[in-house]
């Protein structure tokens, strides 16, 4: 019994370690996040400019989902239970900006595929007024499986389902078997889309680079790291959608196993993901990186930006 209680007493505190460092992580990103969105706003060049925009939207998405996924990890953390119909309401948003990031990522590859391949033709297919219209339709297209999701649910669950007590999680959703199925056709479809539109812009950079010289191979080559990067992070959102198969098998398994799982997906494959935004173009592009380092150091760094 001693054993057992000391046992139990080491996954305590290993638990609350993991959750105290995984904290710390998530200040830590949303403080880059907000330091970038900062630096974007100080700059009409960045505000008016088809990348940036594209750009500010996956940190204005990623910080979101951060911070509300972060407060439902909280919440069981502390086993805080919440009416169904409010964990609805924030699902509603979760669900969509989930999809809005990957989804933003294939839009920004084929700005740098116009860019790079149609250089003629990327004033006009990157201008503010188009931009916005590709924004409706990020939003439009990410909608859908949450629009499906949902409306499986509201055809399932009773009227008195929506004023129990839960835990507010994804799998509350998913009441049969098939609802499960679904959603992860949905997604994996979605994004084997993305990555058809990944894979299509860099074979088409990738021809362009080899028979460009000079500057042009410099940028092109350029464009095809970002279009990799691009893709790796899209695997890692790939990667997060298997990832409540795994834990609802160890769940059943072992809590100790569970609870471990969860917090290194989260780290893995919710954090990461997200943290690949600011090293794309906050670090690696030069101007927006020398805008950065201005704001950053409260105008002690003095280089001349845009």
């Amino acid at each position: 019994m001693a054993a057992n209680n000391s046992l139990a007493g080491d996954d305590f505190l290993l638990l609350t370690i993991q959750f105290i460092v995984l904290q710390v992580l998530v200040m830590i990103f949303l403080f880059i996040n907000l330091l970038l969105i900062i630096t974007f706003f100080k700059k009409e060049y960045f505000y008016t400019t088809a990348r940036y925009i594209l750009f500010a939207l996956t940190l204005l998405s990623d910080s979101f989902l951060l911070f509300v996924t972060d407060i439902l990890l909280i919440f069981t953390h502390f086993y805080i239970t919440i009416q169904v119909w409010i964990c609805v309401i924030i699902f509603v948003a979760v669900l969509l900006y989930i999809t809005v990031t990957p989804v933003t990522l294939a839009a920004m590859t084929l700005e740098r595929y116009v860019a790079i391949c149609m250089p003629l033709r990327h004033g006009e297919l990157s201008s503010m007024r188009n931009t916005m219209n590709c924004i409706l339709i990020i939003h439009g297209i990410s909608s859908l499986p949450c629009i499906l999701i949902l409306s499986t649910f509201f055809g399932s669950a009773s009227l008195s389902f929506y004023k129990q007590y839960q835990f507010c999680s994804v799998e509350l959703f998913m009441i049969y078997i098939w609802q499960h199925n679904l959603r992860s056709a949905v997604y994996q479809f979605q994004f084997l889309i993305m990555c058809i539109i990944i894979v299509f812009s860099y074979v088409k950079i990738m021809k362009v680079a080899k028979a460009a010289s000079g500057e042009d191979k410099k940028s092109s080559r350029k464009g095809l790291r970002t279009v990799v990067l691009h893709g790796f992070q899209l695997l890692l959102c790939l990667i997060q959608l298997w990832c409540p198969f795994i834990e609802v098998a160890l769940l059943q398994i072992n809590l100790s196993l569970f609870e471990i799982a969860r917090y290194l997906n989260f780290l893995l494959f919710y954090l990461a993901p997200r943290c690949l935004s600011p090293l794309i173009y906050g670090l690696r592009d030069e101007v927006f990186f020398q805008a950065l380092k201005y704001y950053a150091s409260f105008g002690l760094y003095k280089r001349n930006i845009i």
